[in-house]
């Protein structure tokens, strides 16, 4: 990408479905994004890396350590390396997630 994007552009929601698109991969880190249609998500998992998600359209929930937190377009949240976490969205969202290694 060596123009100016519209991120939400870049992908597209698949009904019932988890959608990525890996934008940057390099191996100090990656940029995906993601598109999650309702109700989707990823299960709880840990990544050995710190993750930041920032959500580009509609709204998630993102579970860190067992706590839940509502994340909308605009918003951003910080998922700290080795702490389990979770996403799911409360109605279709798309976001940007930046794995710093």
């Amino acid at each position: 990408m060596d123009t100016a994007k519209n991120l939400n552009e870049l992908i597209n929601y698949q009904e019932g479905s988890v959608v990525s698109r890996e934008i940057v991969k390099k191996p100090s880190g990656n940029i995906t994004l993601f598109a999650f249609d309702f109700e989707q998500g990823l299960s709880e998992h840990k990544s050995p890396y710190d993750a930041m998600v920032i959500v580009t359209d509609g709204s998630a929930e993102v579970t860190i350590s067992g706590k839940k937190h509502k994340v909308k377009a605009g918003e951003t949240i910080l998922m700290k390396a080795n702490e389990p976490h979770a996403l799911k969205a409360i109605e279709r969202f798309k976001m940007v997630l930046i794995m710093i290694k």
